[in-house]
């Protein structure tokens, strides 16, 4: 899609940002302080566009998702619940708007002539995955043990105990297969925009022996949908933008080391070692393996402010093939 191929020059980029990074703290998770933060992280995204990348903005939403199950939670007295593949297709709306809305501003200050465009993007999963049958994934808020009871005999719910803290409910996270708006998402890239999708993963969607599609209760894992957007737009870049400037080895031990630039095989070696948690660098690390196992040319971790400085090979964790 790209013919700008060679490093350091500018090409089509998957630009993976978390739910959580929207969020500074317990004390900053109202609409207005995230879409504060929205802005500040688009200010580093308009510097890639203006660059000469063309991007797709992939995004998190556990946070975001959280939110509107607890809503639907309080309210379920007068109203009916909001179904998992329709939080996440909410969280997608709004997470965008805030993006779209917050990039199309910086362009205008820049005169850029880019416009940026948020795609409600469907996530094929296998309706035979094995992972729909045991759910894993907590979600929601915590709940007591007689209220998760009448959740699961009511409303169908799986919920488990959660290390003394309460109950909560679990859902299924399936391997994404395939992204059902991946034609209008390269058409528009190819194009002025920057194309916004795959947030939280994706909307979980399964086909049934006729092709037609439903949305099921699950969500799919927002780096591994995003390393398959990056490959199925054949990317030249997978950047990952999360809470820390680079990949570690012994994370948040006094044997802490802090990684520049390693290769596809060390990635596979470190993991392989257990140097990442699951729930934290694993997923992402996973993500960029898979990228540069299926024709990625290199992927690379930091955080939102030094987007531009990782680009320039003065930041970040860069992973490369080798």
């Amino acid at each position: 899609m790209s013919d700008l191929r060679t490093e350091g020059k500018a090409g089509v980029a998957v630009l993976a940002i978390g739910g959580n990074s929207l969020i500074r703290d317990k004390e900053h998770q109202r609409v207005s302080d995230q879409f504060q933060v929205t802005r500040e992280t688009c200010q580093h995204i308009a510097s890639m566009v203006e660059g000469g990348w063309r991007v797709v903005v992939t995004h998190g939403n556990g946070p975001q998702v959280g939110f509107v199950l607890r809503r639907s939670e309080l309210s379920m007295k007068e109203l009916h619940p909001v179904p998992m593949d329709s939080a996440v297709a909410d969280t997608q709306g709004s997470i965008g708007y805030m993006i779209q809305q917050s990039l199309d501003n910086e362009y205008r200050k820049r005169g850029l002539g880019q416009h940026a465009l948020t795609i409600a993007t469907q996530v094929l999963v296998d309706s035979n995955d094995p992972a729909l049958q045991k759910p894993s994934k907590p979600i929601g808020s915590f709940m007591e043990a007689e209220e998760a009871r009448k959740m699961a005999d009511v409303e169908g719910w799986d919920v488990v105990e959660d290390a003394g803290r309460g109950w909560r409910r679990v859902v299924p996270s399936p391997e994404p297969v395939e992204i059902i708006e991946r034609a209008g998402i390269r058409r528009l890239l190819s194009g002025n925009y920057t194309v916004v999708a795959v947030g939280g993963g994706g909307i979980p969607v399964v086909r049934n022996e006729q092709g037609m599609l439903s949305g099921i209760e699950a969500v799919i894992d927002k780096d591994k949908a995003s390393a398959l957007m990056a490959r199925r737009i054949q990317a030249d870049l997978l950047m990952i933008s999360t809470a820390v400037e680079k990949v570690s080895l012994n994370f948040g031990t006094p044997e802490q080391k802090d990684l520049d630039k390693i290769t596809l095989a060390e990635a596979k070696k470190f993991m392989k070692e257990g140097h990442f948690k699951p729930g934290s660098m694993l997923p992402k690390m996973q993500a960029v393996v898979d990228f540069l196992e299926n024709g990625g040319k290199q992927a690379m971790i930091t955080v939102p402010e030094k987007i531009e400085a990782t680009l320039a090979g003065q930041a970040g964790t860069r992973i490369v093939l080798g």
